[in-house]
């Protein structure tokens, strides 16, 4: 069935797999964003042309509600967001101005067109699992009623963005939902995020082994491939629960040592793992690993891609 969807943040990395997911439904897809879209990800010029791109800063509400007067979406999928915890903390505004009160214009014109219409789109909300901060090992895997704790100024962000999101369903009724997802990735990410980092280092290291620099090699983290975690998206839009928030991740947590590892076994070279404070987090969370049960039950979803083939998909892309 031909769906209408707008995608926020439409030009980022999890955007190009979104979309090119939507597409594969039959979908009618607006992608509204800023800049060029990311190259790597699995959208080619012919795809990308059966998709209508809108200019989008959350920050302009007069735009934003163009957009979605325009649009008049069945489904969004809001994914803009400041999402690197280091662009946060040099512009702290901005990541709020972005994050959270993007969030609170773009619902606000839901609202508007809702009373206006009766278009009630369904609206995700994508947060992240930052917002649970630290938690001691003996509580893993975290499920939705574990504390927020956010230890970081992004984490608080997107907990304020939740909070928002929720209240607005209660006091508008929208048919919002909330996710808190925890580490992905894939071909499309940029390349200082970990994984791609990683097999970048892991690809230049000379025949002769060498030494692949980690940062806390004990930090443990739950990942996902990011066409998981669209599908996961995709489905909490057609059957989540509005006024409800998801874990989507994993259930399975590593060691940023053991991933490197394993980086080094798929790429085929051997090398010192060694750690280098330079890439070491000011602030981090020691152990962070999801409880995806209510997720599951809600929509029959469930991961298909192992770590190696996140891994793999990477090398492959970088191959290219």
């Amino acid at each position: 069935m031909t769906r209408r969807a707008l995608v926020t943040g439409g030009h980022g990395f999890v955007a190009q797999w979104a979309i090119g997911a939507m597409l594969d439904r039959g979908w009618s897809v607006t992608a509204a964003g800023v800049g060029p879209p990311v190259e790597g990800g699995p959208l080619d010029s012919d795809r990308r042309a059966m998709v209508r791109w809108e200019v989008l800063d959350v920050t302009q509400q007069a735009q934003v509600g163009e957009v979605v007067e325009r649009t008049a979406p069945e489904l969004i999928l809001h994914l803009a967001a400041i999402s690197r915890v280091l662009d946060a903390v040099r512009d702290p505004g901005q990541a709020y101005d972005v994050n959270t009160v993007g969030t609170v214009r773009l619902l606000t014109e839901v609202a508007r067109l809702k009373h206006a219409s009766a278009c009630d789109p369904a609206v995700l909300v994508v947060g992240s699992a930052e917002q649970y901060g630290r938690h001691e090992a003996s509580e893993m895997p975290l499920d939705e009623t574990a504390a927020q704790r956010p230890l970081t100024l992004y984490a608080a962000s997107k907990t304020a963005q939740e909070v928002a999101a929720l209240q607005a369903h209660r006091s508008d009724g929208l048919r919002v939902v909330c996710t808190r997802s925890f580490n992905h990735s894939g071909p499309g990410q940029p390349a200082e995020f970990l994984l791609p980092a990683l097999v970048a280092r892991a690809r230049a290291l000379p025949q002769s082994g060498g030494r692949l620099a980690i940062g806390n090699g004990d930090t443990v983290r739950d990942f996902l491939h990011v066409a998981d975690v669209v599908e996961a998206y995709l489905a909490l839009l057609e059957l989540g629960a509005a006024g409800e928030t998801y874990n989507v991740c994993s259930g399975e947590g590593a060691s940023v040592r053991a991933l490197a590892e394993l980086v080094l076994q798929r790429v085929g070279a051997s090398a010192e793992i060694s750690s280098d404070p330079a890439l070491t987090r000011p602030v981090d969370v020691p152990v962070q690993i999801g409880n995806n049960a209510k997720l599951r039950h809600a929509t029959g979803w469930t991961p298909r891609h192992t770590r190696e083939d996140i891994i793999d998909d990477l090398i492959h892309a970088a191959t290219r």
